[in-house]
C-alpha cells in the first residue's frame, strides 16, 4: 500500500531520450552551423598551400680499406660503427651544417609569384634567378617586385612602409640598419645588368632554357640567414629505426623542389665533412711525416756534401774489408738506436700533449714513429674520437650538459690508460736503449784501432748511411699515408636520394576536411542541447510528468490557440475540446467509482500562475454544461481573477461580497452566453482572502451551490505560492493540478506530491495542459494516464482544421532554431 504513495525522486537525472529530441529541435542550428563549418573549410582550402613530405636515406658502414694488408707499416685505426650513428645524427642537428647547406643553396633568396590569395615560393620555376653580392648589405624582408617590361628590361619596385630598414651582409651575416625614402620607389635595369643601389646589389639573369615576357610580374624576398638556417635545422626530421645503421631523414614544406635539393645537399655536406673528419688522422700523420723528411733531408743534404769534400780531400774512396764490416754493424746498431729514440721522444711528445692539453684532435698515428703497440694504437684512436664528437656536441648542445661530463670521464679515463701504456714503454725502450748502446761502444771499440783518416770518413759515411735510412723510412711512410688517404672513403652510403616521384599532400584530403567541417557543425548544437537538457528544471512532455511522479494523469490538453480560454464553446469539434470530453468522462468515472453519486465538486489548480488552471476550470465547467448537466463555475482565486474577462461579465461583485455578508447567492451568481452555465466570479480583491475562504459563510455557499447544481467547478489559488488552495481541499470530491508543457518546473511538483503522499488531497489527478507534438522535444502523443483517453490524432474529418500559418509566418518559424 505504502508503494503508491512513494515519491519519485524529482531531482536532477539526464533524460537521454530528451537530450536527442532536443538535438533534433535544433535541425536549423545544425543547417547553419555545419553549412559556416563547410564555408570555413572552404575557404581555407582555397587559400592554403599544401605541405608535402620528401625523404632520403642513407647508412653508415664499418671502416674498411681494401688497400690496408697485414704488411702496411702504418695503421689507422678509425673505430667501428658503435658510437658512429649517434656521432652523424649530432652532425645532422648541427648549426653549422646546416649554415653551410644554406649558404650552398642560397635559400636566403626566395623567389614569389603573385597568387589569387597569397605569394607563393617558385623556387626554381622562376624564369630568372638573381645572383646576389654576399659582400654587400642587402635589404631583409621586404618584397621586391620585378616587373618585365620585355624580354631585355624589368622595373624593381621597393616599398617600404617605414624609413628605416635592416640588411645583411651574407658573407659574414652581420646586420646594419640603413636609412630609406618612405614609400614607393621603382627603378629600370636591363637583364645582366649589375644593380648598385645601397640596399640591393647583384644582377638578374636569365634562368638557362627560360624566356619572359612583358607583364611577368615576381617578387624577391630576401630572408635573414640565421632565420632560413634555423627555419630549416627545425624542419629536418631525423629517424633512426631500431637503432640500426640506417638514418632516415625527411622534410615537409611547400615546395617539392626545396625539399629535394636540401635533402641532397644535406647528405653531400654530411659525406664531405664526415671523410674531412676521417682523413684528420691521416692529415696529422702525413704532416708529421712531411716535418720529419725536411729536418732529414737538410741533414742528409749536409752528410753527402761533407763525404764528397773529405773523399776529395784525402783522396780516400774506397775503405778495406774490415772497415766495411764495422761500418755496417755500427750503422745497423745505431739505426736501432734511432728507432729506439724515435719512439722515445713520440712517447715523450705524447705524455706532454696529454698533460697540457683539452682537446686530442691533432695526434697523429703513433705507427708513424714505428710503434705497434695494440692498446697504444687503440687508445689513441678512442681518446681522438672522444675528442671528435665532444666538438661536435659543443657546436649543438648547451654548455654544461651532463653529456660533457660524460666524455670527460671517459676521456680522463683513456688518458690515464695511455699514461700508464707510455710510462711501461718508455721503460722497456730504456732497456733496450742500454742493450744498443752497450753494443755500440764495442764495435766503436774495433773502431778506434782503425787508422784515423779512415775513422773520420767512417763517421761521415756511417751519419749518411744513417741520415739516408730514415729518410727513406719516412718517405715509404709518407707514401703509404698518402695511398690510404687516397683510397678513404666515406662510411655513409646514399641508399635513396630524395627526389619527388609523385608526392601526394600531407595535409587532410579535401574530402576528409568537409568530413571534419561537417563534424565540426554538428558538435556546437549537440554541446548546447547537452546544457539545456543538463539545466533545464522544466517539464517538456507527459513521459517527464510520469517519471516525476505517481500521481495519475487525467487528461492531455493540447495548445490553445484562440484568442480567449473559451475554447470548448467556440470550436467545440477541436481536438482541444474533444480533450476535455475525455477529462469529462474521466471525471465520471473516478465520481462513480467513489460512489459520489450526489453534487460533483471538482477543484482545479496548480503550481504557480501561468499554467492554465483558470484556461482548464472553464472549458471543464463547459463540457459539464453542454452534456446538459446544472454547472456553475466559482472564482475562488481572490487574489488574482480572472474568469469574468472570457465570458464578458463584470467582477464588481462575487464570492468575496457573499462571504462577507453583501450580497445573497442570486446576486453573485451571473449567467453566462453558454447554456446550463453559471459563474461565481471572485469580486473585488479583499484584503484578508485566506480568513474569508475558512469562515463559516464558506461552507454555507458549498452547501446552498450543492443544492442548484449537478456539478460544481472551483478555480481556486495556485497551491505553489498560496495556502488558500489547500482550504478548500475539503469541498472537493475530485481535485485537479494542472502542469503545463515546457513552463512548470520540476521541483514544483515536490510540494503536491508531498501533498499526496501524506493523504491530504483525496482523488488528485493531473492535467497535462499545452501539450504540443512538435514542442521543444516531445515525444509524440496517444498516450492514456490513470483514467483518462489522452490527446489523440484525429482526422481532418473529425475536427475542424485548424488555421494554417502564412508564408511569412513559415519563413520566420524557419529563421528562429529555438522556437
Amino acid at each position: 500500500m505504502n508503494d503508491e504513495f512513494d515519491i519519485i525522486d524529482s531531482g536532477p537525472a539526464f533524460d537521454i531520450k530528451a537530450f536527442l529530441f532536443k538535438a533534433l529541435s535544433y535541425w536549423k542550428l545544425f543547417v547553419i552551423c555545419v553549412g559556416i563549418g563547410v564555408f570555413i573549410v572552404y575557404q581555407q582550402n582555397i587559400r592554403k598551400q599544401q605541405s608535402y613530405r620528401l625523404s632520403t636515406k642513407i647508412s653508415l658502414e664499418e671502416d674498411k680499406n681494401p688497400l690496408f694488408s697485414s704488411n702496411t707499416s702504418l695503421t689507422f685505426n678509425y673505430g667501428g660503427i658503435s658510437g658512429k650513428v649517434q656521432t652523424i645524427i649530432n652532425t645532422l642537428q648541427s648549426r653549422s651544417l646546416h649554415e653551410q647547406i644554406v649558404e650552398n643553396l642560397q635559400f636566403y633568396v626566395t623567389y614569389l609569384k603573385e597568387s589569387r590569395f597569397r605569394k607563393d615560393d617558385i623556387y626554381k620555376d622562376a624564369s630568372f634567378r638573381f645572383e646576389i653580392d654576399t659582400a654587400a648589405y642587402q635589404v631583409l624582408n621586404s618584397p621586391i617586385k620585378i616587373s618585365f617590361k620585355d624580354s631585355k628590361q624589368f622595373d624593381l619596385e621597393f616599398d617600404f612602409e617605414s624609413n628605416t630598414i635592416t640588411t645583411q651582409k651574407y658573407s659574414n651575416q652581420s646586420l646594419k640598419t640603413q636609412d630609406v625614402s618612405l614609400g614607393v620607389s621603382t627603378t629600370t635595369h636591363s637583364i645582366g645588368e649589375f644593380i648598385n643601389l645601397p640596399y640591393f646589389k647583384g644582377q638578374v639573369t636569365l634562368a638557362e632554357d627560360r624566356t619572359v615576357k612583358s607583364g611577368d610580374v615576381y617578387f624577391i624576398k630576401l630572408l635573414s640567414f640565421d632565420a632560413v638556417v634555423a627555419t630549416y635545422r627545425g624542419k629536418l626530421a631525423i629517424g633512426n629505426p631500431r637503432n640500426s645503421s640506417i638514418i632516415n631523414l625527411s622534410m615537409v614544406d611547400n615546395n617539392t623542389k626545396k625539399i629535394e635539393d636540401y635533402l641532397n645537399e644535406t647528405v653531400r655536406v654530411l659525406t664531405k665533412e664526415q671523410l674531412e673528419r676521417k682523413n684528420q688522422f691521416v692529415t696529422n700523420t702525413i704532416n708529421f711525416i712531411d716535418s720529419q723528411l725536411s729536418r732529414v733531408k737538410d741533414s742528409l743534404v749536409g752528410n753527402s756534401n761533407a763525404l764528397n769534400s773529405y773523399r776529395s780531400k784525402m783522396g780516400i774512396y774506397n775503405l778495406d774489408q774490415e772497415s766495411e764490416l764495422i761500418t755496417q754493424k755500427l750503422s745497423d746498431l745505431e739505426l736501432q738506436r734511432d728507432d729506439i729514440n724515435r719512439k722515445k721522444a713520440y712517447y715523450t711528445s705524447l705524455k706532454s700533449y696529454l698533460e697540457t692539453s683539452k682537446s686530442f684532435t691533432e695526434l697523429p698515428a703513433p705507427s708513424v714513429a714505428g710503434i705497434d703497440d695494440a692498446n697504444i694504437l687503440s687508445n689513441i684512436s678512442k681518446i681522438n674520437a672522444l675528442s671528435v664528437q665532444k666538438a661536435k656536441y659543443e657546436a649543438t648542445v648547451k654548455p654544461g650538459a651532463s653529456i660533457f661530463d660524460e666524455l670527460n670521464l671517459q676521456i680522463d679515463g683513456l688518458k690515464q690508460v695511455l699514461l700508464e701504456n707510455i710510462k711501461s714503454s718508455t721503460a722497456g725502450l730504456d732497456r733496450e736503449l742500454g742493450v744498443v748502446n752497450g753494443k755500440i761502444s764495442r764495435e766503436k771499440a774495433q773502431f778506434s784501432r782503425l787508422p784515423k783518416d779512415q775513422q773520420n770518413l767512417l763517421d761521415i759515411q756511417r751519419q749518411y748511411l744513417l741520415n739516408e735510412k730514415t729518410y727513406n723510412l719516412f718517405l715509404s711512410k709518407r707514401g703509404e699515408a698518402d695511398i690510404i688517404k687516397a683510397a678513404t672513403v666515406s662510411d655513409i652510403i646514399w641508399i635513396d636520394s630524395a627526389k619527388n616521384t609523385g608526392a601526394q599532400p600531407i595535409d587532410l584530403k579535401l574530402s576528409s576536411r568537409y568530413i571534419f567541417a561537417v563534424l565540426g557543425g554538428l558538435l556546437p548544437p549537440f554541446l548546447l542541447a547537452l546544457l539545456v537538457t543538463f539545466f533545464d528544471t522544466r517539464i517538456h512532455n507527459p513521459q517527464n510528468l510520469d517519471s516525476l511522479t505517481n500521481i495519475p494523469i487525467l487528461g492531455i490538453i493540447g495548445k490553445n490557440n484562440l484568442d480567449n480560454n473559451l475554447v470548448v464553446h467556440r470550436k467545440p469539434k477541436s481536438a482541444v475540446s474533444e480533450a476535455f470530453r475525455a477529462i469529462r468522462s474521466s471525471l465520471q468515472y473516478m465520481y462513480k467509482q467513489h460512489d459520489v453519486d450526489s453534487t460533483k465538486t471538482v477543484m482545479v489548480t496548480s503550481s504557480v500562475s501561468g499554467e492554465g488552471k483558470t484556461f482548464c476550470s472553464i472549458n471543464i465547467a463547459t463540457v459539464f454544461a453542454l452534456s446538459g448537466k446544472k454547472t456553475i463555475l466559482v472564482g475562488l482565486d481572490l487574489r488574482k481573477p480572472k474568469i469574468f474577462g472570457d465570458f464578458d461579465i463584470e467582477n464588481d461583485i462575487g464570492a468575496v461580497n457573499y462571504l462577507i455578508g453583501q450580497k445573497t447567492l442570486d446576486e453573485v451568481t451571473q449567467k453566462t452566453k453558454v447554456e446550463n452555465l453559471d459563474v461565481i466570479t471572485s469580486g473585488p480583491i479583499p484584503p484578508n482572502p485566506s480568513e474569508l475562504l475558512i469562515n463559516e459563510r464558506m461552507d454555507v455557499l458549498m452547501q446552498n451551490l450543492k443544492d442548484k447544481y449537478d456539478y460544481i467547478v472551483l478555480d481556486t489559488p495556485p497551491v505553489g505560492l498560496v495556502a488558500d488552495a489547500i482550504e478548500l481541499i475539503q469541498y472537493a470530491d475530485a481535485s485537479l493540478y494542472v502542469v503545463r508543457q515546457d513552463y512548470t518546473k520540476k521541483e514544483m511538483l515536490n510540494l503536491i506530491n508531498d501533498k499526496h503522499k501524506k493523504g491530504e488531497i483525496k482523488n488528485l489527478s493531473l492535467l497535462y495542459n499545452g501539450f504540443n507534438k512538435k514542442g521543444r522535444y516531445g515525444y509524440g502523443y496517444g498516450y492514456g494516464y490513470g483514467y483518462g483517453y489522452g490527446y489523440g490524432n484525429y482526422t481532418n474529418g473529425y475536427h475542424e482544421d485548424e488555421k494554417k500559418s502564412s508564408f511569412f509566418n513559415k519563413v520566420v518559424a524557419f529563421l528562429n532554431p529555438f522556437k
